[in-house]
């Protein structure tokens, strides 16, 4: 049964859902990487995959910016379509020089400000984390791949534009080596719900230098983690 933010009927999402937060980089990871793909989801433009890859099904699905977007999308697709796992592989901005435009970081953790938790369901601590499985089957695809793959704490934040960077060293301290928008949320639901959620994310920006990527080379050009996420739902 369609839910007000997505079409699909049930049977038509997979267990395993790739969720990038640009749709166009889902229709992106569709056509190149999934065998058959068919779109299961135009509502409000978040458009939504399923095919397969070497055999197994999967779904690639946007989420959108921020952790009420993502948090409505994998709420739904995790209680109304039986989904057990959810990657999110995303853009980030580093917090150090240490990472470099392309650099592809894993979760093992999102800090957050944000009152999302709290406000779902009481949860008042300000980390929330990914499954310790799903992290493992990403570190061997990725060492299989022979991708080079960071792990850090991660900055999930409320806020892109801030009138101050003053907040940057407090931050840093925390152990965060870069930020997004999404993460501290899916973890969240994953957790409430029984389920599983990891987060892969591709270096855009920095807060530390000048470099940044287009938005074209962030929707077409992240490839690598793409590759391990793939891989890692074959372990």
């Amino acid at each position: 049964m369609a839910t007000p933010h997505i079409q699909a009927e049930k049977g038509q999402i997979a267990k395993i859902v790739l969720m990038p937060g640009d749709p166009l980089r889902a229709k992106f990871i569709a056509e190149t990487f999934l065998e058959n793909p068919v779109l299961f989801n135009t509502v409000r433009n978040m458009f939504g995959y399923t095919g397969t890859y070497k055999g197994i099904p999967v779904s690639v699905m946007g989420s959108g910016m921020g952790m009420p977007s993502i948090g409505i999308y994998s709420y739904e697709l995790y209680t109304k379509y039986d989904v057990e796992i959810i990657i999110r592989i995303g853009s980030a901005g580093a917090y150090t020089e240490d990472l470099k435009v392309y650099d592809v970081v894993l979760a093992n953790g999102a800090y957050s400000e944000s009152t999302y938790a709290l406000t779902q369901s009481g949860y008042d601590k300000d980390i929330t984390y990914p499954s310790t499985s799903l992290n493992e089957a990403i570190v061997k695809a990725a060492n299989r791949l022979e991708i080079p793959l960071h792990q850090s704490l991660i900055h999930s934040s409320d806020v892109f534009y801030r009138q101050s960077s003053d907040y940057l060293k407090d931050i840093v301290a925390k152990g965060c080596l870069v930020v997004e928008m999404e993460s501290f949320a899916l973890f969240h639901n994953a957790s409430v719900l029984k389920k599983q959620a990891a987060c892969l994310l591709t270096i855009s920006d920095s807060f530390v230098s000048e470099f940044a990527t287009t938005a074209q080379e962030r929707q077409n050009s992240f490839t690598n983690m793409m590759k391990i996420a793939l891989e890692a739902i074959v372990e």
